[in-house]
């Protein structure tokens, strides 16, 4: 892993935000292209948004980017542009919570804190036989006391990386563990009662909310794709996005919907329906190609055509991008990535599309 290979404090910090809810592969590139666009916390702290969520598109989560600049503009006005070196100071800059604060002052400063992940719980409460429920603050609090007594006065970010690994590669948290491979099966209460796969408990997450949305990717006659940004708030915040409508719609239905603009539309092509799961919000979109065939700029459309389509609200910071753009230049959340594709491949094609129906 190349943050291992220099463990430097700011080296560490990346990778440890990187890394949360996010696999190892997954990460690898990104950490290299983020570290190369963004070599320190001077350049962090400076960095444009729209670079930045460039930067991170397709690893989701992205309040952990936002949060990586916030933290980096306290660093530099608050410390001296130098990373804390202990947890107390660690924990009060956002986005760090007590793990990644154990993780940082262990790994990067050797500081003899815990580094208490899903990992590190499932490991102690198979090994403990402890049925507490680990989503609960108060287990949470006493598995970190309990890290903290073991902790060795030296290498101790050697103990917390083993920890964690012991949990991501033999202790596993889905299917069979590796008991036989595991050098703390002599010792695991879990292991010699036969309950390894019943710990550690969680309880049952609440059921997520369903939100339907249409999709619409409007291509004016130059092939400029309409995107908007949202709101600086709320979810995916500040974020690029396709115009949607909050409700799913037939073809028919969309049909209907822009007949009062049906002579500057030259076809609508519906394309696959796609979903994307959010911590408590799941999408559940289906989508269409607009292609639009009035000849005049593509500001005049979008002031004059496009608000007349009153369930279809735009923001009030709106672009025609080229698709060489939204590759480069303007970061579109994961949740996108089905008509994303849908647009590389209407490039690959060009007039000859034949993926989809359309009709007008």
């Amino acid at each position: 892993m190349p943050w291992r290979e220099d463990p430097t404090p700011y080296h560490v910090w990346i990778s440890e935000i990187m890394l949360q809810q996010t696999r190892v592969e997954a990460v690898r590139e990104y950490y290299a292209r983020f570290i190369e666009t963004l070599p320190d916390i001077y350049s962090l702290s400076q960095v444009e948004d729209d670079v930045l969520h460039k930067l991170w598109e397709g690893l989701g989560y992205y309040n952990r980017a936002k949060n990586l600049k916030k933290a980096a503009q306290q660093i530099t006005t608050e410390f001296g542009g130098e990373l804390p070196n202990n947890y107390n100071k660690l924990i009060t800059l956002p986005g760090i919570g007590p793990y990644t604060a154990g993780a940082i002052a262990s790994i990067a400063f050797h500081e003899p804190v815990p580094a208490v992940d899903g990992n590190v719980m499932r490991v102690i409460a198979r090994i403990m036989g402890d049925d507490s429920d680990i989503t609960e603050n108060k287990t949470k609090q006493e598995m970190m006391e309990l890290v903290q007594q073991l902790i060795p006065v030296t290498e101790v970010h050697h103990f917390n990386q083993a920890l964690m690994e012991l949990g991501a590669i033999i202790c596993l948290p889905n299917g069979e563990p590796k008991c036989l491979e595991c050098p703390m099966s002599t010792m695991c209460i879990a292991y010699h009662t036969g309950i390894q796969n019943k710990l550690p408990v969680k309880k049952k997450k609440n059921t997520r909310k369903i939100e339907e949305k249409t999709v619409l990717l409007f291509l004016d006659e130059k092939e400029h794709i309409l995107i908007q940004k949202r709101e600086q708030k709320g979810l995916l915040h500040g974020l690029w996005e396709f115009p949607s409508l909050t409700y799913s719609v037939s073809l028919e239905e969309c049909q209907s919907l822009f007949a009062p603009i049906s002579s500057h539309i030259k076809k609508i092509v519906p394309l696959p329906s796609s979903k994307h799961i959010f911590t408590h919000i799941e999408w559940k979109m289906n989508g269409y190609f607009v292609f639009l065939n009035d000849k005049k700029p593509s500001s005049v459309l979008k002031s004059s055509l496009l608000p007349t389509i009153s369930e279809l609200p735009l923001s009030s910071e709106t672009v025609w991008a080229t698709i060489e753009e939204l590759r480069k230049v303007y970061p579109l959340p994961t949740a996108f990535k089905t008509y994303r594709n849908a647009l590389e491949e209407k490039e690959r094609q060009g007039e000859q599309l034949n993926l989809f129906d359309s009709s007008w």
